[in-house]
């Protein structure tokens, strides 16, 4: 079946046109004017175009019909008020990792904020060590404050753990406090990357797109270029010892960022 479109200036024809008989316009080949338009018909739940062209197939794809698919989604809505309204496959699994993570930054951050206080002590006076350890302990909290907001988002419920009391000192007679400061912050940042691996694993597990990109895209290639930033620093405080290299070590970091826009 073909609908035929053209426009009234191509039914102009001359007098002796008008005037020929039928069989002279069937005869005439099909203007580049005329419009083809198929026609569509239902058919259980399918649309198939007939066209009349035994060249042309017939399309065979389902209908998307919203009204009735979102039947099912209209009833896994829940109606108490103490159920959240956004979650939509989000297992528990995934919301125990992440309430697990969020544990893990903030012991972290605690960690990092006592470092800082140990060395903005006026008989420590590393300022540059207190710098990037106040820094970092600020990272690792907006890190927890980050999952808190996913968490939120993904429908979950945010449940905060216990904290582990951090040391105070930090002084080492062989290594020295700088060095020995850094090197159980190397060890912190690959705990927490092993912790974010895990976290990714679990929702690859439970086949959950939204989380294991969410880790990757937020925490993961950071968490890399922090390692790398530390081992750095644990290899050349080997180097300096304990001595003026250190005092020297900590004036590049108090400095870091005057000599990174220099």
């Amino acid at each position: 079946m073909l609908l035929q479109v053209t426009s009234a200036l191509s039914l102009n024809f001359s007098s002796s046109q008008a005037s020929a008989p039928a069989t002279f316009l069937r005869r005439r080949p099909p203007m580049a004017g005329v419009l083809r338009i198929p026609m569509v018909k239902r058919s259980a739940g399918r649309v198939v175009a007939a066209t009349g062209d035994e060249r042309s197939g017939a399309l065979t794809g389902f209908l998307f019909e919203p009204f009735e698919e979102v039947q099912h989604e209209l009833a896994l809505v829940p109606s108490s008020p103490d159920k959240s309204l956004a979650r939509q496959k989000y297992v528990d699994e995934c919301e125990a990792a992440i309430n697990e993570q969020i544990n893990v930054e903030y012991n972290v951050s605690y960690v990092y904020h006592a470092m800082f206080a140990y060395f903005d002590r006026d008989n420590v006076a590393l300022r540059g060590m207190a710098k990037f350890f106040k820094e970092s302990s600020e990272e690792e909290r907006e890190h927890a404050e980050k999952l808190m907001k996913y968490q939120n988002k993904r429908g979950g419920r945010v449940k905060l753990q216990s904290i582990l009391l951090p040391l105070t000192e930090f002084n080492h007679e062989e290594k020295g406090d700088a060095l020995y400061a850094m090197e159980l912050a190397l060890s912190l940042e690959r705990l927490v990357n092993e912790k974010l691996l895990n976290t990714h694993s679990v929702a690859a597990r439970f086949n959950d797109p939204h989380t294991t990109e969410f880790i990757e895209s937020e925490f993961l290639e950071e968490q890399v270029e922090a390692i790398k930033k530390i081992s750095e620093y644990v290899a050349q405080l080997r180097r300096v010892g304990k001595g003026h290299g250190v005092w020297h070590f900590d004036q590049v970091l108090l400095h870091e960022e005057e000599n990174g826009a220099a």
